[in-house]
């Protein structure tokens, strides 16, 4: 899979993917991940990408040439899967995470300030919001919803099994877990995690999961 992110602060998407599951996906060819500043895509020399509304109104806004200039340059052909990161987009979940595993090409928009040109709308292929909140700007979603899907990828995890028992698959939540010391300040194990009866344990942890749909 290739990712591309288009953001005005590359440093942070470069910095965080090379960490943890990210790096080892990288490292391994199963993901190439390139971010592109926005001002090598500006209007003129100075670098701008933004400006104020129309009709008038507080901050600035990613102009719609901009935007479309950026993407004819990285996805000439609009192959890849376009993703504008905004609070009013759909609301990110496993079931999207599962669907962007499965892509051969993501490009995420960060945005900063104030948002953007609405033209832009016609230009991506969605609009996704990782909650009901207002970010500074789109890369720490970008963050966000690449972790999620990158671990998705066939061959990153060592454990591809471990998927398959997470939180929101098939729609549920997880069980608790507990590892040594079994006796901590009070605190115990449930014995039935320690007398080795495996179908007691699969009764005692599928009490714990509750559908989320």
């Amino acid at each position: 899979m290739k990712i591309d992110v288009l953001t005005l602060f590359p440093e942070m998407i470069e910095r965080a993917m090379d960490y943890s599951i990210p790096r080892r996906a990288q490292e391994k060819g199963l993901v190439e991940i390139k971010t592109h500043n926005l001002r090598e895509f500006a209007v003129d020399q100075r670098g701008t990408v933004d400006d104020t509304p129309y009709g008038g109104g507080p901050g600035m806004i990613l102009r719609v040439d901009v935007a479309d200039h950026a993407f004819e340059n990285i996805d000439p052909d609009h192959k890849a899967h376009r993703i504008m990161l905004t609070p009013d987009g759909i609301e990110f979940n496993q079931d999207k995470a599962k669907e962007y595993s499965k892509k051969d090409n993501l490009i995420f928009l960060c945005g900063r300030y104030e948002g953007f040109d609405a033209r832009i709308d016609e230009f991506v292929d969605e609009k996704v919001s990782i909650g009901k909140y207002v970010l500074s700007g789109g890369e720490l979603p970008a963050l966000v919803i690449m972790d999620s899907v990158i671990r998705l990828i066939t061959g990153v995890l060592g454990n591809e099994e471990s998927l398959k028992s997470e939180t929101f698959e098939e729609n549920t939540t997880d069980y608790p877990q507990y590892t040594r010391p079994a006796e901590y300040e009070g605190l115990e194990v449930p014995n039935v995690l320690q007398n080795g009866d495996h179908q007691k344990i699969k009764q005692w942890r599928d009490s714990f999961r509750r559908k989320t749909d």
